[in-house]
């Protein structure tokens, strides 16, 4: 059965090749993205040439923004079967190095804002006793690498919200599930990021940090150019939770081709053991 799909942080990335893949499949994709008649105009007409395609402006940060790109969506349509919260920004630095404005700007976007989306949908989903969350956090949402914990942080801040709410939905007719990507060469390296900035810091902590700081360069540029896996497998995973039945789908899609199956390994180790946990409460239900 074809869908109406509403995917956020559509313009490049992950977010384009979900467009492309969904549109190619004949369900109603709506790519939405920020700026669609000025800097992201090119990206925009790009995309609204593809069949089973509509641009629509939404802000994933702007209250008003995500109400009204939701309620127009819905009156065209009647339906939203499925949303994609794939909107995000990065951010590098040490975290002392962070303002905290700067550090709310991360979670405006990456949580606030999938928060924000969720929050308009959610009524239609729940009226309709059906739907798909489909939200894309990262591996760092579940390890936190140095010289980016700010960033992580946000990623574990998603992880959170949605695994708590994944029970909670359940009754609802609604399934809220992740996708957590590993290294992957995408636009958002090349966007503008939420780095730290205050003065002198990073400087402060001396040789050990620029020591950590070189080797993970040296290791992420090796993985960019020499492994360099695919962007088109996070769409494809995203297809396959989509295409999967109802009341079947994990709670968590690890896609981290360079860490050849621990991705995997990790996701089946701590939810056997998270469902024991809960257990040992009683909440067996859960």
């Amino acid at each position: 059965m074809k869908k109406v799909i509403l995917i956020t942080g559509s313009s490049t990335g992950f977010g384009a090749l979900m467009v492309r893949t969904f549109a190619k499949e004949g369900h109603m994709v709506i790519a939405t993205m920020r700026n669609v008649k000025s800097k992201n105009a090119q990206f925009a007409e790009a995309l609204g040439a593809l069949p089973n395609t509509e641009v629509v402006d939404l802000d994933v940060t702007d209250d008003a923004s995500v109400k009204n790109a939701v309620k127009a969506v819905y009156a065209k349509h009647g339906k939203i079967d499925v949303l994609i919260n794939n909107a995000g920004i990065y951010g590098g630095g040490v975290l002392e190095g962070y303002t905290l404005p700067q550090i709310q700007k991360l979670f405006d976007v990456n949580v606030w804002g999938v928060l924000r989306v969720n929050n308009e949908v959610l009524p239609l989903m729940r009226a309709a006793k059906d739907g798909l969350i489909v939200t894309v956090s990262s591996q760092v949402g579940r390890i936190s690498l140095p010289l980016q914990a700010a960033y992580n942080a946000s990623k574990f801040a998603l992880e959170g919200f949605i695994e708590g709410s994944h029970t909670e939905l359940m009754g609802q007719g609604v399934e809220s599930v992740l996708i957590e990507p590993g290294g992957f060469m995408t636009e958002i390296i090349s966007k503008a990021h939420v780095n730290a900035d205050r003065a002198g810091i990073h400087e402060e902590y001396g040789a050990k940090l620029a020591e950590i700081q070189q080797h993970m360069q040296e290791v992420f540029t090796k993985l960019f150019t020499e492994a360099a896996p695919d962007p088109q497998l996070i769409a494809d995973a995203a297809l396959r939770l989509v295409n999967t039945e109802k009341g079947k789908r994990p709670l968590r899609t690890p896609v981290d081709p360079s860490s050849k199956g621990i991705d995997v390994e990790y996701n089946n180790v701590t939810e056997e053991i998270r469902k024991r946990w809960i257990s040992a409460y009683g909440l067996v239900k859960i």
